[in-house]
């Protein structure tokens, strides 16, 4: 009997063909990954061996000490050999000690050689490891709660946004939303968090439009959603953004406080916040391969790309990233299950036939990704401050959603682009989720699109439109050397965003890697593998 195709009776050979272009693209970046470091990566690694804190001016101490070895000996040999080197022949006892002897300049980095580099190397290496010890201890933790506590009771997981700028009003408001529904709370950051090259310090009540990620805030939030999780007799999960210039450090503070989700775009970053291509690449990179570890579910950016540009004829540029996202991904480690690929309503919705095409969209990504929680995303550019068309669109978004049977549901607010939400909007906003779930969950079993009909013919022409595309970044030439990929994102080919390979914030803190290069923790993540 012939296997079946699917809902889109999509070709496998078509599919197949898509694929092997997005890891044609992709592979070069990969290298080019392989090839660099950056100042988040040396310091993501100290972190896993154990040090934190800050200076009495808040410069976290990460900071400091790589600032001192890059300053002595250069990044291009990694931080680790140079860091405990030092800790051998110092007086310092500890990392915390040294960094703070550094800061003073009392503290002079080398390159050792023969035996002394070999200790150094073998100290780094168990210091590092007994912090991914911790992060799969802390996996093993959440897979023990779900497993007596219970897990949420269907798919798609409604996920509510919380954003306070105090960590103290954050904690009720998310213990609230899961009380109401939600399966997943995230702790949205404050504006330009992502634009700074440190992670603060300790639990923060002051914030724009978000709350800063910390390791104490994480901490903090995890705990009472741990609470609140044996109160309702489920796990309900945390989420927050590992994106940015600390990418890689936010990710392994994530892992050490078993955080479930983080927003995690291979392309979100060099997009709309200018950050230097290369410098997000081998972040992007180093921070997958701590959230394969961390058993962490990452969600990806796509949707972001229809605020800029138009929806219908954007579509395959969605899919292009997804299809790479996924590449990057399983690269780095990272299962089926993990990839919350991201797609969005955002179809204007005076288009005719706007509902349908929506629906042939989602369910692409359904039927191109059948074992990834995608990851929906409600209305946002055409929400008009008209409160009841935003709940009615709403609606019709936890419709698609139900129909096409997707992962991840993002609650939509019907005050968007007027306020942000009070605890009011976003009871409503859960009871439309609870009322199209119940009522219609499970719509997705009987479901099927036309032979041949409107919604069939518009998938396979994003499909084909997306193979189209691949294919023209795969032969691109740059005179410059630089992979292809990185000249279609300069060309403003993802978002209508042209981002060149050598401008951008960040990238003064890339260094391409020497022959000497050790670092503990990528000799682990990727040799446990």
């Amino acid at each position: 009997m012939a296997k079946s195709r699917g809902k889109l009776d999509l070709d496998p050979k078509t599919v197949k063909q898509a694929r092997q272009l997005a890891r044609k693209v992709g592979k070069p970046i990969v290298r080019l990954a392989q090839q660099h470091t950056t100042v988040s990566v040396e310091r993501a690694t100290l972190r896993l061996a154990g040090l934190s804190g800050a200076d009495d001016e808040g410069t976290p101490w990460v900071n400091r000490l790589v600032d001192a070895v890059r300053a002595d000996v250069g990044l291009e040999g990694g931080v680790a050999v140079p860091v405990w080197d030092a800790l051998r022949r110092t007086e310092a006892t500890d990392l915390h000690q040294l960094a703070a002897r550094a800061a003073a300049g009392e503290v002079r980095f080398e390159i050792p050689e023969g035996q002394a580099g070999k200790r150094a190397r073998s100290e780094s290496r168990k210091a590092v490891h007994a912090g991914i010890r911790r992060i799969d201890s802390r996996r093993r933790e959440r897979q023990r709660l779900i497993h007596r506590l219970g897990d949420a009771p269907r798919q798609p997981w409604i996920y509510l946004i919380v954003a306070t700028g105090d960590i103290y009003e954050d904690i009720p408001q998310a213990q609230a939303a899961a009380r109401a529904g939600a399966d997943i709370i995230a702790v949205i950051r404050s504006t330009g968090q992502s634009l700074l090259d440190f992670v603060p310090e300790g639990a923060t009540r002051e914030g724009f439009a978000g709350t800063y990620a910390t390791q104490e805030n994480f901490r903090l939030m995890r705990a009472a959603l741990d609470e609140t999780s044996k109160e309702l007799g489920r796990y309900v999960r945390l989420t927050n953004y590992a994106s940015g210039l600390c990418m890689p450090e936010i990710a392994a503070l994530a892992g050490l406080e078993r955080l479930d989700m983080m927003l995690n775009d291979s392309m979100y970053g060099i997009l709309f916040r200018d950050i230097n291509p290369i410098r997000t690449f081998v972040d992007q990179r180093f921070s997958r391969q701590v959230h394969a570890r961390a058993g962490i579910i990452i969600n990806t950016g796509e949707d972001n790309y229809l605020t800029t540009a138009d929806a219908v004829e954007a579509a395959h540029t969605v899919t292009t990233s997804q299809l790479l996202n996924e590449y990057f991904g399983k690269e780095a480690g990272l299962e089926d299950w993990q990839l919350g690929l991201g797609h969005a309503f955002e179809i204007n919705p005076d288009r005719p036939e706007s509902f349908r095409l929506e629906l042939a969209h989602a369910l692409l990504a359904r039927e191109l990704f059948p074992d990834a929680p995608l990851k929906w995303m409600p209305p946002t550019r055409h929400m008009t401050g008209d409160v009841f068309r935003g709940y009615l669109l709403d609606g019709f978004f936890n419709l698609v959603g139900a129909l096409t049977g997707q992962g991840i549901l993002l609650v939509g607010m019907m005050t968007e682009a007027v306020v942000t939400p009070w605890l009011s909007d976003r009871d409503l906003a859960l009871q439309n989720v609870r009322y199209v779930m119940n009522a219609a969950g499970n719509l997705h079993e009987d479901f099927q699109p036309a032979k041949d009909g409107f919604i069939e013919r518009r998938a396979r022409e994003v499909l084909a439109e997306t193979i189209e595309l691949l294919g023209d970044i795969a032969q691109d030439t740059d005179d410059a050397g630089d992979p292809p990929l990185l000249a279609a994102i300069a060309d403003g080919t993802f978002g209508l965003m042209k981002r060149p390979p050598h401008g951008g914030r960040g990238l003064d803190g890339v260094a391409r890697k020497a022959e000497h290069y050790y670092n503990p923790a990528s000799e682990i993540l990727e040799g446990d593998r």
